[in-house]
Formats: C-alpha cells, structure tokens, sequence
C-alpha cells in the first residue's frame, strides 16, 4: 500500500481512538513524514482506517520503512522497535495522560479513570491488541473450580540476527530492568523493547511513590503492574500488606497482590519491587472458606482455611488495621515455622524458606485478604523444589508458580501448541508416541489418561486433551501446596492454625 496513504490512515487511526485530537492532525502527520524522510503530504480521497487494520497499515510502513533503508534489518526485534516509534508520533505527552486520568478519578469513578488508561494502552499498542488475541485460552473444570488455561503465544520469539546483536551490544544499566519507571518514552534497544507509546501513572500508596501501569501481555482483563518508583528488591512485610489494602481502597474495583519474595515461589522479577493486579475474579477467589478458626485477640477478623490445591488463609473484616496486624502475626509466625512431620522447615544451613505471597480485594462492605502459605527447599529428588510442579509435570509445566498461577490461571509455553497439535495427530493415527523425540515426554500422560475415555476420536480429542492440561495445572498447584490435600496434610495445616 502505498505509504501516503498508509500515513493518512494512521492518523485517522489516532483521531478515532483519541489518541490524536484535531488540532494535533497537521502536526502528527508532519512527524510521521519527517520519521519517513518525506518532504510533502500528497493529496489522497476519504482515507478512513477501521481499529482492527492496525496490524496491516503498521506492517504496509515498516515493509516501507525496509526498502527505503530506513529500517536496518528486516525481523520481528527490529520491526517492534521501530513500530513502537511510529505509533509514538500519535502518543500524548505523559502530563496529559496523568491529568486526564485524574480528572476522571476525581470528577466521574476511578473506574473511568482505569477505563480510559486500559483504552490507551491498547490503542496505543502498548498492548498489541492481534498478538494477544493469538493466546489461546481455555477454561478447565476441577474439583476446585474453574481453572483458566492459557498458552502464552503473544511474545514474539528473538531472532538469531538480534541474539548475536544482544551479546555484541554495551551492557546498559539503563532502565535497571523492564519495571522501572525510566522505560516511560524509552527508545529500547536488541536486548530491551521501545516503549515510547508507554505511558506512567503515578500513585502514592503509604506514603511512597509507585507506578501504576498495564501489562503489555494482558494474561486476564486490566492485567496491571503497581511497581515501587525505586529499583528496590521484593519483600513481603507489613509496608506490603498496608500497601496492598491502600491501593484496593483507590481503585476498590482491582485486585492487587504480590510475587513471593524467595527465589523458585517468587516469580518473575524478585530485583524490582512491584504488584500485579486487575479487574478479574480468578477460581481461587470464588473459593469458599472450608473452615474457620479464630486467633485469641484477634475474634474480629474473620479467619479461615481456602477449599484450594494450595494453603491458603483468608483473612476478611471491616477495619483493614486488623486484618493486617492478624497478617504479621500469620507471616512472623510462618517465617520461622518448622513441621518436620509434614517436611516444612523453616531454614536450612541458615538459609530461609517460608515466605507468602499475599494478594487483597474488596468484596461488598468487606475487605479480604488471602495468604498462600509458600516454601521454597529443594532436595535430591526435587531440585527444583520440593512445593513446585513435579517432574512429571515438566513436558507441561516446569516453570516456578508465581502470584498469577497461585490464583488459578496457567501460563503454559508457546511450544505446547505445536506440540500438542501433533499429538493428536499421532493419538488419532494410532502411532508410537515414545518412538517420537517431540512427543515421548507426553506418552507417560497419555497412557494414564486414555483410559478414562471410551474412545478418542476427532470430534472429542480436542475437549478431552483441553481437560487433561486442565487437569495437569491442578496437579501443578497440588504439588505447589505446602500443606497436601490429605487427612494427614490437612491436619498439619490445622496444626499451624493453632500455633498461632
């Protein structure tokens, strides 16, 4: 297509989103010009762009931008960095985006507030809206509930041209990682992605300065990040449990919680403190309360043990001052906590492994806060921890179960779709799957599942190797749990309850 008129449609584009109001029209297309190394607009008839062509017209200008030598190389690390700079002609300075944000805060909801921020981070691409869409997602029943699977197929992958690059590049200390706040307008670089479409809300929480902003992944509906303004490390403590209810009673419509801050149970970034939030109800908040205790000083909180795969706690009450204080006295107590009946210590050769991830709502009147108890130890027979998916979970899920996972949604790796496409295949044509290199990790969980079906064909294969993933992330976060869903598990669990 030709580049006039792709630049005529982009900028249609960013005055039906708002992202470009209609005094910045002349101005927004004169830097889309100059970024082109184009001297004039040329005349073009009612050139108009529907939202969904965004991918299109973004791709018609970066193929463009290549055979023009404007874009050095031609591959998916290059082309983000490049169309994150188009798309920053049409972006509002960040003073405005904050200004709006709180105009809406204050004047209508802070739902609207948050409606208008997430409508901008999509627009914006920030969110790339025909990426996320590729993900596939599934919901799985269980015995717990409804688990939400996903297969995570919205990074791109790098290419070997940008790998060698990365290794050749000046290492930067520049932002110090993708959570801090100095990504705001950043160019990027091979080894660290544009964000110049990105822009920063700040919040105060306790009294000290955070960010707020969106996940450009979006796992579930207003995924947001929450991030310390300082490059500070992870640690659950009090500040993290009054900062958790601090930011709910802003934005009462988001749940906010936090990554462990222990290596194998702390997720992703532990070096950057920060939260992960939104407007979704995962399973394991629709999860009853299966039984209650009461902690002596503390009968005015509401206290009780989760029906979840994992240990939880759930704290609930009125005066979020006493859900918290009973929350330091559950994570002091848990911090130094051994049971070598029930294989949980509290350190080894000084080393800690009690820690919690912490993650609070607003529900009603009432405030809840739920406390997954987490323990990271390793042994010989699981080195990669002993409250983490077990070997024979890996051809599915091997990585650590952070705050997103603990809540009931698995991210599973893009390879599984491949993988999984071509085990059907095989199942179907009745072929050895350990005779196959891809697939023989899978053939010891087709066998103990293909039993349980009459027959497989390919009207059902689909539903039943949808359920039996569904039915591998509920092992996962069994495995995961410190306190196993059995009498004698369960009544360990009790045995911590009392102890406090």
């Amino acid at each position: 297509m030709d580049i006039q008129v792709l630049i005529r449609k982009l900028v249609s584009y960013g005055v039906q989103t708002g992202l470009v109001p209609e005094e910045d029209v002349i101005y927004t297309t004169n830097r889309l010009l100059e970024l082109f190394e184009l001297d004039e607009l040329e005349d073009r008839d009612n050139v108009t762009m529907r939202e969904d062509e965004l991918e299109e017209v973004l791709k018609g200008m970066l193929d463009y931008a290549y055979e023009k030598g404007i874009l050095k190389e031609n591959s998916v690390v290059y082309r983000d960095l490049f169309d994150t700079k188009i798309m920053s002609m049409l972006m509002p300075r960040p003073s405005e985006v904050i200004r709006h944000f709180h105009e809406l805060y204050e004047q209508v909801s802070p739902e609207a507030a948050t409606d208008y921020y997430y409508k901008l981070s999509r627009d914006s691409d920030y969110i790339r809206r025909y990426r996320i869409c590729k993900d596939m997602k599934w919901v799985a029943p269980t015995k717990y509930g409804d688990l939400d699977i996903t297969i995570n197929l919205s990074k791109p992958e790098k290419d070997p041209k940008a790998i060698a690059a990365a290794k050749l590049a000046k290492q930067s200390g520049y932002p110090k990682c993708l959570l801090c706040r100095e990504n705001e307008g950043y160019a990027g670089r091979v080894n660290h992605p544009a964000r110049q479409n990105h822009r920063i809300i700040p919040v105060t929480i306790n009294g000290s300065q955070w960010g707020f902003q969106y996940s450009p992944y979006v796992y579930y509906n207003e995924h947001c990040i929450v991030f310390n303004s300082q490059h500070v490390p992870m640690k659950i403590e009090h500040a993290t449990f009054c900062k958790l209810f601090d930011f709910v009673k802003q934005f009462p419509h988001y749940f906010v919680g936090s990554n462990a801050d222990l290596p194998i149970v702390g997720g992703s970034i532990l070096s950057h403190d920060h939260f992960q939030g939104g407007h979704y109800e995962f399973a394991m908040a629709k999860a009853p309360v299966e039984r209650t205790f009461s902690v002596a000083g503390f009968e005015d909180v509401d206290a009780g043990i989760v029906a979840w795969p994992m240990s939880v706690i759930r704290l609930s009450g009125t005066d979020t001052d006493r859900i918290i204080a009973l929350a330091d006295v559950i994570l002091n107590k848990w911090r130094e906590y051994t049971d070598e009946e029930a294989f949980i210590y509290a350190y080894t050769d000084n080393e800690p492994h009690n820690t919690i991830t912490p993650i609070a709502r607003k529900r009603g009147d009432k405030f809840e806060l739920d406390l997954v108890l987490r323990n990271n130890i390793t042994t010989e027979e699981h080195p990669l921890g002993v409250y983490h998916p077990h070997a024979k979970l890996h051809h599915i899920k091997k990585e650590n179960i952070g705050l997103i996972e603990v809540m009931g949604l698995a991210v599973l790796p893009a390879r599984l779709k491949g993988e999984m496409a071509h085990l059907k295949e095989a199942i179907l044509a009745g072929k050895d799957l350990r005779a196959d290199e891809e697939l023989a990790k899978h053939a010891d969980w087709v066998d103990e599942f293909r039993p349980k079906y009459d027959a497989i064909t390919a009207k059902n294969i689909d539903g039943i190797v949808e359920k039996e993933i569904g039915l591998v992330f509920m092992q996962v976060l069994e495995d995961a749990g410190v306190y196993k869903r059995t009498e004698e598990g369960q009544k360990a669990f009790d045995r911590f309850v009392k102890s406090l």
